[in-house]
């Protein structure tokens, strides 16, 4: 055969292999356009594994001391005094008295008052009873009605403690009506002392995410409360050293701390275990998105219909309609708020 011949037969598969390489540098150029330009693949991984194990955050503007309880060891060995300890002990070790298995009444889910009201309701910025008896009895939004501090512990007994509300006239609401009282001594008549309510957070400017929460729950929050949020139970049974965060032992939809706002502002101030509001050792984000993440966990329903009866009092961050807006129940749960805020002038959140 010829040399012009063979050439002429060996076109076609240079042809071929020509096609193969062309092929093969575009796949190569497309794949580069993309890895430069194309969006990150991982980044929302990345977020989520910084935010969950992002070191506590520096002091915040909160340099002044919490107003001070006053001292249980200069209580009087009278019976004013007897009925202010066992206040106490009644907000102290709830479970003990009136848990599951409690010593007087049956009424509540096993959680004690100081899960959330730590340090007795003293610690300041960490539902700090001190301004309780100043400003009880008040109109609240909520039920439309004046409320005394009777109806204010037995919402949490309801609430909080997913339980039944006890008489105003046992000798263990007035036990703890005293208690709660005791704390106020001195403060004046309608006046709010520094360290009560919660912190100032201000708002995100997008939703809280449960999702970067969860991750934020598994590095922050789970070595106390469990991964599957159930807290850890005293040795004796009656109670809980570390509170379950949502399931069928905990807070019900009801309660203030589902307000994921009202979470957000007490975990900033006061978790994880050790955290004080002026040495926090969340991020602000951290607190917005591990407040989603744990009220999106399933907990009990408590049927509150008769709520908020005039729709244009509730905050902003009310999870449950009808509201006074177009906003959607999500975003209200979620947020983000500012958008709803600035449609209401004037509501405080």
């Amino acid at each position: 055969m010829k040399p012009s011949e063979e050439r002429v037969q060996q076109l076609p598969h240079l042809v071929r292999l020509l096609m193969l390489l062309t092929a093969a540098v575009v796949l190569v150029f497309v794949v580069v356009l993309t890895h430069i330009y194309g969006p990150p693949a991982t980044s929302t991984p990345v977020v989520v594994e910084d935010e969950a194990t992002q070191g506590p955050p520096p002091a915040g503007s909160y340099h002044r001391p919490a107003t001070p309880a006053p001292d249980t060891a200069l209580l009087p060995r009278t019976a004013a005094g007897r009925r202010i300890r066992y206040g106490r002990e009644l907000i102290a070790n709830t479970a003990q008295y009136l848990g599951p298995q409690g010593s007087v009444l049956h009424l509540s889910n096993g959680m004690n008052c100081q899960n959330c009201h730590l340090q007795a309701g003293t610690q300041g910025f960490a539902n700090n009873y001190l301004a309780v008896a100043a400003t009880y009895p008040k109109l609240r939004a909520r039920s439309g009605q004046v409320e005394g501090i009777e109806k204010r512990v037995n919402d949490c007994m309801v609430r909080s403690l997913n339980g039944r509300a006890l008489a105003d006239s046992s000798r263990e609401m007035r036990a703890m009506v005293a208690y709660i009282k005791w704390l106020g001594q001195g403060i004046p008549k309608g006046k709010k002392v520094y360290g009560t309510g919660f912190v100032k957070l201000a708002y995100l400017d997008r939703a809280a995410d449960p999702i970067i929460g969860k991750a934020v729950f598994a590095s922050k929050c789970q070595s106390c409360h469990g991964p599957a949020g159930q807290g850890q139970p005293l040795a004796n049974g009656r109670g809980y050293q570390y509170p379950p965060l949502w399931g069928a032992h905990s807070y019900n939809d009801g309660a203030g701390l589902f307000r994921v706002t009202n979470f957000a502002k007490y975990v900033k101030a006061a978790m994880p275990y050790g955290a004080t509001f002026d040495h926090p050792q969340l991020t602000n984000k951290q607190a917005w998105d591990v407040a989603a993440f744990v009220n999106s966990q399933p907990r009990p329903h408590l049927r509150a219909s008769h709520d908020w009866p005039d729709i244009h009092k509730k905050p902003v961050d009310h999870p449950f309609g009808p509201y006074a807006d177009a906003f959607s129940a999500r975003q209200h749960k979620y947020g983000p708020w500012q958008p709803i805020e600035a449609a209401h002038p004037g509501k405080a959140n």
